[in-house]
Formats: structure tokens, sequence, C-alpha cells
């Protein structure tokens, strides 16, 4: 696999932790492994000179939809990207609230995407079939090459990770690489 790094960003979607009571972004065991690829793969790609976007929930409280479907959750002020990513901590990081699944609804990604030169983005975080799913989708009809980082990236709340997988390959014609592939290409 080859990686310009000139023509590449990093897209961490939803890679949160909770300060309080929270129905998606509750600490617990089965996302560790994920949660230590994801930020290898962070890690790799600030190395590398890589933009690093966060495209995290930042839902109003009372307001919006997908609470409806899911309970508070991702809720602006009360979540933060995991520690160990660093989130706007170093130059090329960029933040990007978003109220839906989609990180491309309603928010600037496509506009700082293009602004950088992007063609390829390189896609972590959770959860594969909702918020990773929706953002790609759109990546895909906007035109963006897609490269999805299988063990950076966690299924919890709807379907199973081999058929979000397959969803990428098949209908967006991602590329599926292994946090070590991805580390690997970007040394």
């Amino acid at each position: 696999m080859r990686i310009d790094p000139k023509t590449t960003a990093l897209l961490v979607i939803d890679l949160l932790a909770s300060s309080e009571p929270d129905t998606v972004y509750a600490p617990g065991e089965e996302e560790a492994a994920a949660h230590e690829a994801g930020i290898r793969v962070t890690r790799a790609a600030r190395a590398a000179g890589i933009p690093v976007i966060f495209s995290n929930d930042a839902h109003i409280e009372g307001l919006d939809r997908e609470l409806e479907l899911w309970g508070p959750h991702g809720i602006r002020g009360k979540v933060r990207n995991l520690p160990e990513l660093e989130a706007g901590e170093h130059e090329g990081d960029f933040i990007i609230p978003k109220r839906r699944y989609s990180g491309f609804f309603e928010t600037d990604l496509e506009l700082t995407l293009r602004e950088l030169g992007v063609k390829t983005i390189i896609a972590i975080g959770e959860d594969t079939n909702i918020c990773v799913l929706h953002t790609l989708a759109d990546a895909y009809f906007l035109g963006f090459d897609t490269i999805v980082v299988e063990d950076a990236t966690r299924t919890f709340l709807c379907g199973t990770q081999e058929a979000g997988i397959e969803h990428f390959e098949k209908c967006y014609g991602s590329v599926i690489a292994t946090a070590d592939e991805v580390v690997e290409a970007l040394s």
C-alpha cells in the first residue's frame, strides 16, 4: 500500500470519552484494542506530516434527532477525544464537531479537506456501521478515496464489523488495511 502524505488526511471519527453518564461513550474493555490501534495510527500520521481531523459528536442536549434513537450521548461539552490522541495539541490537527452521523453533513469537513488538497482519507473510529459508514458514504459521493483501518474501527451499536468492512470495500471501493499496515506505509 502506498500513501501520499501530500494528498492524505487521517479522519478520526468519534474516538471519544465522556466525563458524565453517556449511553454510547462509556469506557469498557471491549474497545481497548481498537482505541490502541487508533492511537498508533494517529501518531504515525502526525509523524508523516499528515493532517489529523477529528470528526466529533457534539450533540445539543434535548434537541438533536440522534438522541431520540440512542439516548443522551456525545453531548457538547460533556465528551472529549481520548486523551491519548492529544486532539488539537499538534500543528495539523483540526477538530470539526458534528451533530449527525456523517462528518460531512452541515459541517466544514469537505471545505477543510479540499483546502488541504486531500484526495485520500484514512478513516478510524466508531461505530463502524453508523458514523464511520455514513461519513465514508459522503466521502465516496464527494469523490474522495478512502482507506479504512479495520482494527481501528469498532462496531457496537448496529450490525457486525464484518458487514461494515464488506460494505466499505464493495460499495465505496475502500482499501481495507490493518493499523500495522498503515503505520508501515506511513514510515
